[in-house]
Formats: C-alpha cells, sequence, structure tokens
C-alpha cells in the first residue's frame, strides 16, 4: 500500500485560522513545508493565542532553517514541561496581569485569623516526645531539596549547596543534608522493632543553572556516602516571558528565534514530582509523608524531628515549620483566611500583604505583637510537611498546578507597559491555596535559634540590614550554627561560655565557641543527653568538632581546639583538661580577591594555630583523658 504523504495544502488547511492567512502569518505560511504535522499543531495553537508576532521576521525558506525549527523544538519544551500546556499557561496569564492592571487584591472578601498550629519550647518533654516519634516515622518519609539557584546573590559563582555550612569542618551544605537524612535512617530502623532498615528517597529539584553541577558535587564525592540511586535530580524547565498586558510571548532580544524564558519559581516541584511518578511509587512503597526544604538553612535538620512528630500525631495533611515572628517583620505568616463564601484556607500571607489586609478587616492596628512579644501570626520558613495521600490526591486534581502570581514592573501609572518582560510565578508553600476546607493544615513553631537561619545576601547588602534585623548572610549564617550547638550543650548541662561580639564584613554577630557534630553524633536532644555526663565546660574561645557516633563526653574541659573523629564501631570517652591557643578567627574583606569566594562572603578565615586531634579508626572501647 502507498504511503500518503501530507501536501503543503493540507498542511495549510490544518493550521488555517478564520481562513484569514495574508493577516494572521503570511511568513509562517511561507515555512510550512520545514515543518513536522507536531510544528505545525505548535504553530497553529500559538496564532489561535494571539502570537503571529513570533514569525513576523521569519525570512523565506531556506534561510535560518535550522534555527526556525530549533523555535520549535523550544516550544514543544514549553508547551510539555506547564500543566495544561502554553495555551493554559497564555490564558491564566491574560486574567493575571488583567487583575495586575486592576489593581484587585487576590485576598478581597477574606477575613485572616490566626489558625491553630504547635509552638514547641526546645528541651522540654513534649519537644523530646514529638522528637522520637519524628524518628520513628522517618523510615516512612521521603525529602525534597528545592535547589535551582545559584548563589550570585550571595555573592559566590558556585551552586548554594556546595558552600561550606561552616568554616570548623569545612562540611558543605549539600553533604549536611545528606548526611543528616542518612542518619535518621539509621535511626528510625532502630526505633522500629523487626523492621528491615529501608532507604529514604531523596529528590534534589534543579534547573538549568544547577542540574550538571548538583550531579557533579554528588557523584565526585560518592553521593557523601548515600546510595546513588537512593537520589533523584528532577530539573524544573523555565517558563516563557511576557511582553505586555494581553501576554504576548516575549522574543530573546539577541536571537528573534528564541522566546525569552526566566524561572517559574519553586512552586513547579509539586508539578515535577507529579509528572515523574515519584509519587505512587512511594506509596506503594508504604511511605506517608514528604519533607520539603530549601538550600541554604544549616538548621533546619534540628528542627524536622519533633515537627513530623507533630505531623504525625496531629495527623496533619499539611504541616508548615515556622519561627515566632515579630509584626511586620520582612517574612511571611501564616494565616487562616475565611472568605465571605464560607471558604476557608491556611496559607502564607506576604508580609506586605498581612498588615493592609488586618486593617481592612476590623483589625485598626494591623499586624502587632501579642503578649508573647510576636505577632500571634508566625513566620512561614518554607518548609513543609505533606502527608503522601492527600497530596497525591490534590495533585490529581490539579494535574500538578499550583496558584501562579504575576508581578509586573510597570513603566507608568497607565500601568499599560512594561519597564521589563515578565513571567507568571509559583510558590511551593502555595500548595495549600487550592485544598477544600476538610483539609488539616496547621503549624509548628520552633525557637529561631533552632530553626531558622538561611543564607542568602551578599555582604554589602547584610551590612545595610537596619540594626537588630537578621543579617541572612555567610557571616551569621556560620554563626548561628554554633550558636545553636552551643545553646543544646547548654541545656544538656554543659558549662559554656558566653558568647562575644565581632564585626565581619560591616555585621556585628555573636560568637560563640566554634562547637560542630556530624548528624551521626546527634540528631536529637535525647541523642545529645546520651552523649553528654559529668561536669563538662566550654570556653568562649574553644573549637569542638565531632566525626563520629559513639564518642561520650565526660567531665571534659575545654579552652582551646578539640577534633575527635572515629569510626561507627569505635567507643570514645573523651575527658579531662584540653588547654591549647586554639583556632583564631582572621577577619577578610569581601573586596579581597586574594581570598576565595566562600571566605571572602564570610568576613574570616580560621587560623588553626594549635589544637588536640585524635582519630579513631579501629574497633574498640578507647578513652581520651588529656
Amino acid at each position: 500500500m502507498a504511503s500518503t504523504v501530507e501536501s503543503p495544502a493540507d498542511s495549510l488547511s490544518k493550521l488555517d485560522i478564520n481562513g484569514d492567512w495574508a493577516s494572521s502569518a503570511p511568513n509562517l505560511r511561507n515555512n510550512l513545508s520545514l515543518l513536522s504535522p507536531d510544528q505545525i499543531e505548535l504553530g497553529k495553537m500559538l496564532l489561535e493565542m494571539g502570537q503571529s508576532h513570533l514569525f513576523e521576521h521569519w525570512p523565506e525558506p531556506g534561510v535560518d532553517d535550522e534555527q526556525k525549527r530549533a523555535f520549535f523544538d523550544q516550544v514543544a519544551r514549553l508547551n510539555s514541561s506547564y500543566p495544561g500546556g502554553l495555551a493554559s499557561y497564555i490564558n491564566t496569564a491574560r486574567e493575571l496581569l488583567a487583575d495586575s492592571k486592576a489593581g484587585k487584591n487576590p485576598f478581597d472578601g477574606f477575613t485572616p485569623s490566626v489558625p491553630s498550629g504547635e509552638s514547641l519550647t526546645f528541651g522540654d518533654n513534649s519537644f523530646v516526645q514529638f522528637e522520637e516519634t519524628g524518628v520513628r516515622e522517618m523510615q516512612n518519609a521521603a525529602f525534597v531539596l528545592v535547589a535551582g539557584g545559584l548563589g550570585e546573590r550571595l555573592g559566590y559563582n558556585g551552586i548554594k549547596v556546595a558552600l561550606p555550612r561552616e568554616s570548623s569542618s569545612g562540611t558543605c551544605y549539600l553533604q549536611h543534608y545528606i548526611e543528616s537524612i542518612l542518619a535518621l535512617q539509621d535511626a528510625s530502623s532502630r526505633l522500629v522493632e523487626g523492621g528491615s532498615p529501608k532507604q529514604i528517597p531523596f529528590v534534589i529539584m534543579t534547573s538549568d543553572d544547577t542540574h550538571a553541577r548538583t550531579l557533579e558535587l554528588l557523584e565526585s564525592n560518592s553521593y557523601f556516602g548515600m546510595n546513588p540511586t537512593q537520589v533523584k535530580l528532577l530539573k524544573q524547565e523555565k517558563v516563557a516571558c511576557l511582553d505586555d498586558n494581553v501576554a504576548r510571548l516575549a522574543v530573546d532580544p539577541r536571537n528573534k528565534y528564541v522566546i525569552q524564558t526566566k524561572p517559574h519559581g519553586h512552586g513547579d516541584v509539586h508539578s515535577l514530582l507529579y509528572s515523574s511518578g515519584l509519587l505512587n511509587l512511594w506509596r506503594h512503597a508504604g511511605l506517608r509523608w514528604v519533607l520539603f526544604f530549601q538550600d541554604t538553612n544549616g538548621l533546619l535538620f534540628k528542627a524536622i524531628p519533633a515537627a513530623l512528630g507533630v505531623s504525625a500525631t496531629k495527623q496533619y495533611h499539611v504541616n508548615s515549620l515556622a519561627v515566632p515572628r515579630k509584626a511586620k517583620e520582612a517574612i511571611g505568616g501564616i494565616a487562616k483566611l475565611t472568605h465571605a463564601d464560607g471558604r476557608t484556607m491556611v496559607i502564607n500571607v506576604e508580609y506586605n500583604q498581612l498588615d493592609p489586609l488586618l486593617r481592612a478587616t476590623g483589625y485598626p492596628d494591623g499586624d502587632v505583637n501579642c503578649e508573647t512579644g510576636y505577632s500571634p501570626f508566625p513566620g512561614n520558613i518554607n518548609q513543609l510537611i505533606l502527608e503522601l495521600g492527600p497530596y497525591i490526591e490534590e495533585l490529581t486534581k490539579t494535574g500538578g498546578a499550583i496558584q501562579e502570581f504575576v508581578n509586573p514592573k510597570y513603566k507608568d501609572a497607565s500601568k499599560t507597559s512594561f519597564k521589563s518582560s515578565t513571567r507568571l510565578e509559583c510558590m511551593m508553600q502555595d500548595y495549600p491555596k487550592t485544598l477544600p476546607p476538610t483539609a488539616r493544615v496547621g503549624f509548628t513553631v520552633m525557637d529561631i535559634w533552632l530553626a531558622y537561619a538561611p543564607v542568602k545576601n551578599n555582604p554589602e547588602d547584610a551590612a545595610k540590614v537596619p540594626k537588630g534585623n537578621p543579617y541572612h548572610s555567610a557571616t551569621s549564617g556560620e554563626m548561628a550554627v554554633y550558636r545553636a550547638n552551643s545553646l543544646i550543650l547548654k541545656k544538656a548541662g554543659v558549662k559554656v561560655d558566653d558568647p562575644v561580639l565581632q564585626v565581619f564584613n560591616g555585621q556585628e554577630v555573636e560568637v560563640w565557641p566554634h562547637v560542630t557534630w556530624k548528624p551521626k553524633w546527634a540528631l536529637t536532644f535525647a541523642d545529645v543527653t546520651s552523649k553528654v555526663s559529668g561536669s563538662c565546660s566550654i570556653s568562649q574561645k574553644s573549637t569542638l568538632v565531632v566525626n563520629g557516633s559513639n564518642i561520650f563526653l565526660e567531665d571534659l574541659s575545654l579552652d582551646g581546639a578539640l577534633v575527635i573523629n572515629s569510626v561507627i564501631d569505635a567507643e570514645v570517652k573523651v575527658g579531662g583538661s584540653v588547654q591549647n591557643k586554639g583556632w583564631i578567627l582572621e577577619n577578610v574583606d569581601y573586596k579581597d580577591t586574594s581570598a576565595p569566594e566562600e571566605v571572602r562572603i564570610r568576613g574570616f578565615r580560621i587560623n588553626k594555630v594549635e589544637q588536640l586531634e585524635k582519630t579513631y579508626n579501629e574497633p574498640g572501647n578507647f578513652c581520651l583523658k588529656a
């Protein structure tokens, strides 16, 4: 039987829009013979969506033909990577741009109130119980790291997860996260009697900017001890930029055959998980929880066990980790919103929207501190714990799509043209917006010192932060790790000297003893108290690096630097008086290009003047008595 080849006339009839070719896209019409049937369908869709301008500058066939085909390859990617395709993207954009031009408030008709949640006090009986419950549940969990951004805003040209979390051990963020998950995996299997150890899945959402470098960091470090089959990288695609209020797609100014694109936001993680099929695989494997976190919060895993314990105990479908928040502080607040028509949702409300919303709904003073000294609306830190079953049900309804917003920068008050192209954006924490009122949505509040120390501001911007506000820099992030570890040891009965104030890169910070330990040494407060006994003390100038599982501090007096390394089957008791000149912080100016970027953005380097370092490579019982 002879095969049939579609004629140009047939192709043309398929693409015809209202029979008016001369006015719709004559240049595309002239190039139809270059295109496949699928590409012709995409062309038809673009014209139906009012995008004929994309073809205005197309020359005759024979000129730039490969670039024309590459254009449709890009359109195919943009179409397939967005829930509902490009037509849906353009329609949503028109609605949101119309609302933006009209100045419509997305929260019109909603009244805010304080939702129900759990506020935890570190170290008390309730906290310890939640931690134990959380560790037990870890074998039923999967972790998802949102890591699509580079460190350019920090003054660092690498990927953010490759930055050292702190300088004393040099452990980078990604290594710390993986070692924390592995430690939780081991601890959970020990708590569950008769259960075989289960590997905790770990997903990393990357982008064009970070994918190759994230993979290289993992492979060159043997996945930091994790089985490579546990780790899955999902790369998010960018979305098309928009040139005007009718959502005409923006052409890249450097190449007329390329649609300009920008990141869509970390809310893409939901559609990627949905389309990847991983969620159903996890459900079939008996998993119950999905924990989402972001790339440079070095304290987060100190809060995760107790927060998962809250989710399991309260049976929350959605649990947002939160911290106490001062009224009007520049961090989103978690609020329950009730609409006049009866709809309700528990959601993050950006700080610049919360105060006017309160004032407009019967709270004349807006967002104010209550008797605790903090706003009753806790601060969202973009760490979510979702129950897997209801999560799959919701994403099945939405196709993985998350409610979007648009934030065009208008040239003037007429709001008719943009300063530069815009795009739709979505945020991971907006997932609950579409949930039914029956969904159990809550939060878990923990102390900032324990749970929240993001690293996102470069030294110059951090130094301009108003006094008393957090710097959120590499400098403050590292100091927060030492502070948290010192305070945890204090709570466990160790005498830890008070910090001193020092200035690095124009930022005044508290400098505590440089205490750091591997997750396998202690994941929970109960772990710490089981490893510390007697009368222990640590001076302010001291450094303590603990790298081993079974290292016990007994009557240790530390005034200097002490580094202990041990293999898993070595039990080491450390005591006595350790005194030496220790490690000293030396100022480094962030403009000093002779220093590596990761040192410059912190504003200091460690001069390891003197230390006691012991390594135990053999199984057995050992005692270090200085």
